[in-house]
């Protein structure tokens, strides 16, 4: 079942910072991680970015409120958490160069 399930993986192309998700023929410039995954799983990754937007926009609301400190917010704690589970999705798709840039960033929790 698990050589069923690698033989409908496709390469993506990632980059974080703006949620973009490329496959081979969309690459034009710079990507940060490559993966391999299955349709589904794309669509929990673009959950998961869209959980991060959310969070993001929550975040900024914050920021305009002089006194609350970052470590005592709730909505930043949401954005790093939804981060840290793209990652950890990034991590369990990623190549093995992909992989190691991960744990290199020291963003997973053991």
């Amino acid at each position: 079942m698990e050589a069923e399930n690698t033989a409908h993986k496709k390469t993506y192309y990632i980059t974080v910072g703006s949620a973009e998700i490329l496959e081979p023929e969309d690459v034009i410039g710079n990507f940060e991680l490559e993966i391999l995954a299955t349709e589904d799983e794309i669509d929990q990754l673009e959950e998961l970015f869209d959980d991060r937007l959310d969070s993001e926009e929550a975040s900024a609301v914050r920021s305009h409120i002089p006194f609350r400190e970052y470590h005592h917010d709730e909505p930043n704690d949401d954005y790093d958490r939804s981060l840290a589970q793209i990652y950890k999705l990034l991590h369990q798709l990623g190549t093995p160069e992909t992989k190691k840039h991960i744990e290199s960033m020291n963003i997973l929790k053991q």
